[in-house]
């Protein structure tokens, strides 16, 4: 005689569920947002936002997400950019977060005539936090006019630091590669762009270093953040440099952070010019957050590959070039004396 009942795991498993379902659903909403959803990060509290409608409409709540905002981002704690979150259309911090947070997709030249062709930014609003080992050790926000001619004609370049200013750090002074690893895997940075004009956002870190390297004479290390972004004539690298050097205590001081803007074959790009391209950027679509380093990093070899095949080929054309133009003038060479001896 075959039974009806369901075998005792299962009954079983079904009973632990719905008691694990009844007695969160019986917690008191202020339970859930003040001492549950505040504890989750922005990634896990988008995730449980959609896992069922109660949660969602908790989840959802604008001092949830600038709680997020400024613990993700100490920057974003400034006026300015505070005025710029509760602003923000279509559900203000949790928006914010949605575009400032992920790797931008990564859209090819033919697609660039989709995005819009409005006017470059006026103003600029850099909102960059540095941490190492999970502690903050820079934060700071910076506004830019690009109204000027000079900055339109001059290249791209925007710096944290005034040219003496220097900012201690709990990095140790590099006696060797293992500080130049920990400083690759510890170092994380966030540089978010901000049109406030049009409340558009993109973050331009790979949120980890790309390459730590350590100059053999004056011992400064430099450590390179990177975005690849699409253009008009394929694609460019836009860089963030963080500059370190010791101080007389043993201690890395940064000295320099700058944000740049290149082509392919290495040169700067100009300030209109790349008011076009991050304005492309700020528009498009942004990837997801989950693997922004992997993804980040992949993009870059791939670009370096890129860059270094356009290079050999230019190498190769040149070369072609220079064999025909010694051939050309051997030729004239020749006929020129045979026209002097045999006339």
């Amino acid at each position: 005689m075959i039974s009806s009942t369901a075998p005792p795991s299962a009954a079983t498993a079904t009973t632990a569920e719905e008691d694990s379902t009844t007695s969160f659903s019986s917690l008191h909403p202020d339970i859930i947002e003040a001492h549950i959803l505040p504890r989750l990060d922005g990634i896990t509290l988008a995730a449980t936002s959609c896992s069922s409608t109660t949660l969602r409409h908790h989840s959802s709540q604008d001092h949830l997400w600038s709680k997020t905002c400024h613990s993700t981002w100490p920057s974003t704690r400034s006026p300015r950019v505070c005025q710029v979150i509760s602003t923000y259309p279509d559900g203000g911090p949790r928006n914010f977060f949605s575009h400032a947070f992920p790797l931008l997709e990564d859209h090819s030249s033919s697609n660039l005539s989709r995005l819009s062709s409005l006017t470059p930014p006026s103003e600029l609003i850099s909102a960059v936090d540095i941490h190492y080992q999970d502690k903050l050790i820079f934060t700071k926000v910076r506004e830019t006019e690009t109204v000027t001619g000079w900055f339109r004609c001059s290249p791209f370049r925007i710096d944290l630091l005034e040219p003496k200013e220097v900012v201690p750090t709990p990095m140790k002074h590099p006696d060797g590669d293992d500080t130049c690893t920990a400083i690759s895997n510890d170092m994380t940075l966030s540089w978010i762009l901000i049109d406030p004009i049009r409340r558009l956002v993109v973050n331009l870190s790979s949120h980890k270093p790309i390459t730590v390297q350590r100059h053999w004479l004056t011992g400064e290390v430099q450590v390179r953040f990177a975005s690849i972004l699409a253009a008009d004539r394929g694609h460019v690298q836009c860089g963030i440099v963080v500059t370190c050097g010791g101080s007389e205590e043993g201690e890395m001081q940064m000295r320099e952070i700058s944000l740049e803007i290149e082509d392919m074959d290495g040169m700067h790009i100009n300030g209109k010019e790349s008011l076009g391209i991050l304005q492309r950027a700020m528009e498009g679509k942004k990837g997801k957050g989950g693997n922004r380093v992997q993804e980040g990093q992949r993009r870059y070899r791939e670009y370096l590959e890129v860059k270094k095949e356009r290079k050999e080929r230019k190498v190769r054309t040149e070369g072609t070039l220079d064999i025909l133009c010694v051939a050309f003038g051997v030729s004239c060479f020749v006929a020129f004396w045979s026209f002097i001896l045999f006339r």
